[in-house]
């Protein structure tokens, strides 16, 4: 068997897996402990909303639809670089996770944006230019229970 790796030396994030492991076991032996695992355990997730009505009745294509979602989700990693979620979200590429959600209309994605403004949320909106038209948001990596309440008052559907 080859070694990929020329030094002996442990890998960065191997030690980081471990540390993250030992911490969920002596985490759970404290009252807080199942909801401490129960985090650790829960995928980072980015959320995406985008505008049906943009291929439905703008008659966009499926591929330009599509890049709105990229470009919001790609805008949001940029603008929260720092953030410690989105610097775990990127330790593990191979499993990322991203839910996209169908909203109608640019009305009903300004309300989805008033949600997460009233709960906190951190998110970027995406408006397509030159035409200043929005027509996606995505949201920074989160676990789903921490933005959940949020998402059920928008009342979104997946995308179709």
């Amino acid at each position: 068997m080859r070694l990929l790796f020329r030094s002996h030396k442990p890998c960065p994030l191997l030690i980081i897996k471990h540390f993250r492991t030992a911490n969920v076991r002596k985490m759970n032996t404290d009252s807080g402990g199942a909801q401490a695992e129960a985090a650790e355990t829960e995928p980072l997730t980015m959320f995406l909303v985008l505008r049906k009505d943009l291929q439905k009745n703008l008659g966009w294509s499926t591929g330009s639809v599509v890049t709105q979602g990229a470009h919001a989700a790609t805008a949001i990693l940029h603008l929260q670089q720092d953030d410690p979620d989105v610097i775990d979200y990127f330790k593990d590429l191979p499993r990322m996770h991203k839910v996209t959600y169908e909203t109608k209309n640019e009305a009903s994605l300004t309300k989805v944006c008033n949600v997460f403004d009233e709960n906190g949320v951190v998110y970027h909106r995406w408006i397509e230019q030159p035409e200043n038209i929005p027509t996606c948001l995505a949201t920074k990596p989160y676990r789903r229970s921490q933005i959940e309440a949020a998402l059920r008052k928008c009342k979104l559907s997946l995308y179709r």
